[in-house]
């Protein structure tokens, strides 16, 4: 069967797989009657290139329709401004990504609208209309992850930008109430955890949650940043917890820790104890498949599925050895694959999310249908340029929330390998 990856700077079209086309326009926002919501794109169909007249500067961009921070709290301008970003990211080039000018003016741009959504939700908050600050804090960490995004470590707004997110996640947190938690729990040890809940709106039934699993290089901030627009507009609760930070005195592995926080869940009546599921990035994604393996009350699982610790510990034999590395080597197919397997729903994201490569996510999969177990392989399209990469994060989170409503019970049934 041919299978078609959509290249950087080609049309998200080309992503095809079993006669299926697969956009990440797909999971923008729609209208009852099917439209898409959202502004006019950015760029026309069919025209790749970058179209920097209408995003040379703030008057450019007020002319093509971009946000101006209002919002009405329903929602309309998340979905409006995850759209546009998300067709901000299909429209870059390698050649433009590469030219400080150019991210420098796209950093400027997206803190603005930024500052514009921060600016609109405390002056809905000093109204008292909470609802809608908490969609313009929401608006506003989106445009700052889009910012982030196409900067590099060493430019100067880098500094800034992490400022301008801790300023919002902190207004974020104060407007949000009781629909964001700060949590703590006993661990080891009489020591503690910590983590962020945020309850899905049930009025008061149980509904499905999600484990969300962070550390390096990923880290919890960020994840913040990108996962709770994204819940906003799912029927799931949220919690978040960073891996690699407690206070525990005596060591203790991952997937134990999680444990606690899996009991945690188990008892909140707000939760549906038969629908939680893992999801972790970076080594979050590791930590999240030795607790698939170790607890079978997982319903669903977005890890590495347990290859990542193999071909790590693979690396840094060879590192110290001295040997080169390869391509891709001669070791026996099947050495690299975990000897169990994680019984509930796994999908595995290529690249830097889970450390794991595509052909090994494909091997991965291969080995699960063998015995006809449930595992599917999500191919992010990257954008590499010699100062890193850029994700369309937007559509690959959209995408990874809609795999686990559809497992959880709350949405339909996506394809088993899916090229974004």
């Amino acid at each position: 069967m041919a299978i078609e990856v959509s290249r950087p700077g080609a049309s998200v079209e080309a992503g095809w797989f079993g006669g299926q086309t697969v956009s990440c326009k797909a999971f923008a926002g729609q209208s009852e009657d099917g439209a898409v919501i959202g502004p006019d794109p950015v760029v026309a169909k069919g025209d790749r290139t970058l179209g920097l007249r209408a995003r040379r500067s703030g008057t450019d961009m007020e002319g093509d329709h971009w946000p101006h921070g209002s919002c009405d709290g329903a929602g309309r301008s998340l979905s409006d401004l995850r759209k546009r970003g998300s067709e901000f990211f299909e429209s870059l080039s390698v050649g433009e990504l590469v030219r400080e000018t150019h991210r420098n003016l796209w950093v400027s741009d997206w803190s603005r609208i930024a500052d514009e959504y921060r600016a609109f939700a405390e002056s809905a908050r000093g109204d008292g209309s909470l609802q809608v600050a908490r969609e313009a804090w929401l608006c506003s960490l989106t445009a700052l992850e889009v910012a982030r995004n196409v900067s590099c470590p060493g430019d100067p707004a880098s500094t800034d930008l992490a400022d301008k997110v801790g300023i919002n996640l902190r207004g974020l947190e104060e407007d949000a109430g009781s629909a964001i938690e700060r949590v703590q729990i006993d661990g080891f040890d009489q020591g503690s955890l910590a983590g962020y809940f945020m309850p899905a709106f049930r009025d008061g039934r149980s509904a499905p949650a999600v484990i969300c699993v962070s550390d390096e290089p990923t880290t919890l901030g960020s994840m913040m940043n990108r996962l709770l627009p994204v819940a906003c507009r799912r029927n799931m609760s949220l919690l978040l917890v960073d891996a690699g930070h407690s206070s525990v005195r005596r060591p203790a592995r991952p997937e134990h820790v999680l444990q606690c926080w899996l009991d945690y869940l188990e008892a909140r009546p707000d939760v549906d104890p038969q629908r939680i599921a893992i999801y972790g990035e970076g080594a979050g994604a590791s930590h999240a498949s030795g607790l698939a393996l170790l607890d079978r009350r997982m319903a669903a699982a977005v890890c590495d599925g347990g290859i990542a610790a193999p071909i790590m510990r693979r690396a840094s034999l060879r590192w110290m050895v001295g040997a080169e590395p390869a391509v891709r080597d001669a070791t026996p197919a099947g050495s690299l694959l975990p000897s169990r397997r994680i019984a509930c729903p796994l999908l595995v994201v290529a690249g830097s999310r889970s450390m794991v490569s595509e052909e090994d996510a494909l091997e991965l999969q291969a080995f699960y249908r063998q015995a006809e177990a449930d595992c599917s392989t999500v191919v992010p399209n990257c954008i590499l340029h010699p100062l890193g990469e850029v994700e369309n994060f937007i559509a690959v989170d959209d995408f990874i929330f809609e795999w686990l409503a559809g497992k959880l019970g709350a949405d339909r049934q996506l394809d088993p390998v899916t090229y974004l």
